[in-house]
């Protein structure tokens, strides 16, 4: 099973990529779509990236801000679904 840090770190990796931001902005609690980190296609770039890496199906119904808001609410809901 993939430890919570492990996903935090992928997930910060794949930020930093992906929206070309210096890594110490994305940290735990920073609210990727507030401050503009990722936008609509950032989102689905997201989306994609938790399927492909993760093995797990978002379902539409699961696709809330709160879910995907910051690197924290990543991975509760990553590892609500993998557990």
């Amino acid at each position: 099973m993939t430890e919570a840090s492990e996903i935090k770190d992928q997930l910060k990796k794949f930020i930093v990529d992906t929206a070309f931001v210096p890594a110490e902005k994305v940290q735990d609690d920073t609210l990727i779509f507030v401050e503009g980190i990722f936008d609509s296609m950032g989102f689905l770039s997201l989306i994609n990236f938790i399927e492909d890496n993760f093995k797990i199906k978002a379902q539409d119904s699961e696709l809330l801000e709160g879910n995907f808001e910051s690197v924290n609410a990543i991975v509760r809901f990553i590892s609500s679904k993998l557990n």
